[in-house]
């Protein structure tokens, strides 16, 4: 379990500790870092773990990079191999990237503080940006080294670019000639960097992903693709209900199909067994289960919303923030706004559906093939299903088809899944559980429903002076090992993030929580707390500014003073758009801003409405902030994947209970954005040489309130609650 895990990971060190390490590998060479005193290195760690570094270099001449962090289509193997490439004055052809695990000390997150390894947070690359640059400036020095000894030459005289090393008597060498020597060579003890000045890969607005020509032909490997030899497939039965048990279950029927193999009891329902997955699949509506329902969540969501109503109104469990006297401000402001803001359950909906492979090998370790979002987590947890050490797990990183959270669960489930079926078929073949669409709608883990109330005051001449943000929603902590560490005070981090920390200057300020039991699992989603809050915050703050008789964001930058970087990002959105002229004939314009992870965007979204005054959203205008931008085309990529992925939420997505069951089931009932809804969106990069952030996410919290600011300016009216579908208005 992960509180396990923490107490037994090496405390990160400062980038500054740590030291170069390098270990030949019979045809090439690995480099990485290891921690002072001895800790996993790249010479030393567990057999179960081939990936003992950052970089590898083969004898045919492949840079490999053993990414730290999942790869889901946000494009971190990316980022990855182009901070190694540019020290190393690699070929870009010649980069690949695998995914590693198994050694907390080379591969836990910094941005975590290095105690786990995991992706989430859009810290990829925060958590990179400087150790694999270290590791592809160690790997340059000890090729260079070894062709000067190769060559008798000073190393000095030695050039290098583009997967070459050269010396100016003409001779030459590719990076795979020399890998074996360079392996040999004793590690710098410390590294030069490039000035960014001297940068040729790292911003350039031009690099190709590395990874599009697989992508595109269809060779990449997905998890869903893995195929052993012997392999069976297993489908789930979950509980119809959450919180729902087995009792009992009767599988003549299904045993008798041509190509079933078994049907076994798990940890979490009923699997299917059977040759492929076909035979799985017809075989497993001849199963007959009883669960018992006696703890199972069997509201209505409309029921949860009411009751979410009510809590709003009475007073907190909570305080996430208290700056002031919000309620004395209140009571003396000239005049006091109120509005209540409301959000549905929401599905992850990845494209490739929740799965993972197990297999036990006759030298007693344990393979396991999935989206290993959270690596360190799961080996524990497969352990501890499979009745073995964790060092005697080995995870299989394997690129995943989307996750948006989904892949990163506290309990491991497909991973527990299929570690736990192997071990009931007992280990006579390797399993791949397969969950189709329907099970990951169904039983899936959802973002929360969320009740905002909000109060805000203004003095006579319209400045906000006092703000009152009550939260009422389900925790995605509670009861999961990451509850220790980031529940504080009965405040759920991601309940409030987005609220908690809104930049605006308003001497009086209270965010209140109320944190609910819901039997309904929930997970955190793209952009986690700040695809709730920023709604709430940014709708409620253009009513402030219409009721002040003041520009929406004149208004806002009034009061980012002390935040510069959220109001160069508005300044440059607007500017952008257009913004105080205009919009074309029939379009209505709207604007929002939010900070999350770190990274600062700002969208203007402009609308338009048919002649039943349905809406169609035109263009949206994006803004960001994410510091170094270390692939700009990249940038772009996850902005427009954000805003279409949020506009989809905004417009129609929506998980509804009746009677505690989920009423959608694919994607003709819970529905995504389809491409024909898809605006034009243009985005600008905020130049900047601080450290990178994140833009897996940021991109998603401002596209909801941009449009129902939009949508008033059509239509005067104010929908405070999400889907827009749920009024009439798509």
């Amino acid at each position: 379990m992960l509180n396990r895990l923490l107490q037994h990971a090496p405390i990160a060190p400062t980038r500054r500790q740590f030291l170069l390490g390098a270990a030949a590998t019979g045809t090439g060479f690995v480099v990485g870092f290891r921690l002072p005193g001895g800790a996993a290195s790249a010479s030393s760690a567990s057999s179960a773990n081939p990936f003992a570094g950052y970089v590898r270099i083969d004898a045919d001449d492949r840079v490999t990079v053993l990414s730290a962090h999942f790869e889901m289509g946000q494009g971190s193997y990316n980022g990855l191999a182009t901070l190694v490439a540019e020290e190393l004055d690699a070929d870009w052809a010649q980069m690949d990237v695998e995914g590693a695990a198994g050694n907390t000390a080379l591969y836990g997150n910094l941005a975590w503080g290095g105690v786990a390894q995991g992706t989430g947070g859009s810290t990829a690359m925060a958590s990179s940006f400087e150790r694999y640059r270290r590791a592809g400036a160690a790997a340059r020095a000890m090729l260079v080294a070894a062709a000067a000894e190769a060559w008798g030459v000073p190393a000095a005289e030695i050039a290098v670019a583009a997967g070459e090393v050269s010396h100016p008597s003409g001779q030459r060498a590719r990076f795979g000639a020399l890998a074996v020597a360079a392996a040999a060579q004793p590690v710098p003890a410390e590294v030069a960097l490039k000035d960014r000045a001297d940068w040729g890969l790292i911003g350039n607005p031009d690099l190709p992903r590395y990874d599009s020509r697989q992508k595109v032909t269809g060779r990449q490997d997905y998890t869903i693709d893995v195929q052993l030899p012997g392999m069976l497939t297993a489908v789930m039965i979950h509980p119809p209900l959450f919180g729902a048990t087995l009792r009992s279950f009767e599988a003549g029927e299904a045993l008798a199909m041509p190509g079933v193999i078994d049907v076994v009891e798990t940890p979490r329902g009923v699997a299917v067994v059977a040759e492929h997955f076909w035979a799985a699949l017809q075989a497993r509506d001849r199963v007959v289960v009883d669960w018992d329902d006696s703890a199972a969540e069997t509201r209505s969501s409309d029921a949860i919303l009411q009751e979410y109503r009510a809590l709003a109104d009475q007073p907190a469990m909570a305080v996430a923030r208290a700056d002031g006297d919000a309620e004395a401000a209140l009571g003396a402001a000239a005049r006091v706004l109120e509005a209540t803001f409301e959000l549905p359950y929401l599905a992850h909906a990845a494209l490739e559906p929740m799965n993972a492979v197990a297999r036990m090998n006759d030298d007693g370790t344990l393979e396991v093939w999935g989206g290993h979002q959270l690596p360190d987590l799961y080996q524990y947890m497969a352990a501890e299903t499979a009745g073995i050490a964790p060092d005697q797990v080995r995870l299989h990183v394997m690129k995943a088809g989307g996750s948006f959270g989904r892949r990163a669960v506290g309990d491991a489930d497909v991973v527990v899944e299929a570690v736990s079926i192997a071990r009931a078929l007992d280990w006579r073949a390797p399993v791949k559980v397969q969950w189709t669409r329907e099970d990951d709608t169904r039983a899936g883990r959802f973002r929360p429903i969320y009740v905002h109330r909000l109060r805000a005051g203004l003095d006579e001449a319209g400045n906000l002076v006092a703000w009152h943000n009550h939260i009422v929603g389900q925790s995605i902590l509670a009861g999961t090992p990451f509850e220790g560490f980031l529940v504080t005070n009965g405040v759920d981090l991601t309940s409030v993030e987005g609220a908690n920390n809104i930049p605006y200057a308003i001497p009086n300020i209270r965010v209140d929580l109320t944190t609910t039991e819901v039997g309904v699992p929930v997970l955190w989603w793209r952009a986690v707390g700040s695809t709730h809050t920023a709604f709430a915050v940014e709708a409620f703050m253009d009513e402030l500014a219409e009721a002040a008789g003041r520009d929406p964001v004149e208004y806002r930058l009034a009061m980012l003073a002390d935040h510069p970087r959220h109001a160069a990002v508005l300044r440059r959105a607007a500017e952008a758009a257009g913004w105080g002229s205009p919009p074309p004939e029939g379009q209505f314009r709207g604007v929002a801003l939010a900070e999350s992870f770190h990274s600062y965007v700002a969208q203007v979204a402009d609308i338009s409405l048919d002649d039943n005054g349905r809406i169609k959203v035109e263009r949206v205008v994006c803004a960001i902030d994410c510091g170094t931008a270390i692939n700009p085309d990249q940038i772009r990529a996850q902005m427009e994947g954000g805003i279409g992925f949020g506009l989809g939420a905004v417009l129609r997505s929506q998980i509804t209970l009746t009677d505690g069951r989920v009423d959608q089931d694919n994607f003709h009932t819970y529905e995504v954005l389809r491409i024909n809804e898809m605006p034009r969106v243009e985005v600008h990069i905020v130049e900047s040489d601080a450290a990178p952030t994140g833009v897996g996410e940021p991109g998603v919290p401002p596209i909801a309130p941009a449009v129902a600011n939009a949508v008033y300016a059509a239509t005067r009216q104010r929908l405070r609650s999400l889907p827009l579908v749920n009024h009439g208005a798509v």
